[in-house]
């Protein structure tokens, strides 16, 4: 059973009072997406030139993040031969095979 007979708490809100006419117009504003908060952004700054940027590649999927690779360096230059060759399949998986000893030294007999 509900209780109809609920009385309001506190004091009685005058409705013609500026205040609540002012939160009346915030309401209505903020269900249209018209009410505008905090501080106006500046399209110019440099903050907001980086922003769009990040933004551009977050869209893109340009990962710029860390330092910047250096394609010489020999790390990378191994790194793109181990991917060419997986793109070949000449890479060969797992450990290598133990060779026996004799067939090392037949191997350098022969050179």
């Amino acid at each position: 059973m509900k209780n109809e007979n609920v009385v309001k708490l506190g004091r009685p809100v005058n409705v013609n009072s500026k205040r609540q006419i002012r939160l009346k117009e915030l309401e209505e504003k903020r269900k249209n997406g018209e009410l505008k908060r905090g501080r106006p952004v500046n399209d110019n700054s440099v903050r907001q030139k980086e922003l769009e940027r990040k933004k551009f590649n977050r869209e893109n999927g340009i990962e710029l993040r860390g330092r910047k690779v250096n394609p010489l360096s020999v790390r990378q230059i191994r790194l793109k031969e181990l991917e060419e060759k997986r793109k070949n399949g000449t890479l060969k998986l797992g450990r290598p095979k133990k060779v026996k000893v004799e067939e090392v030294k037949e191997v350098v007999s022969k050179k």
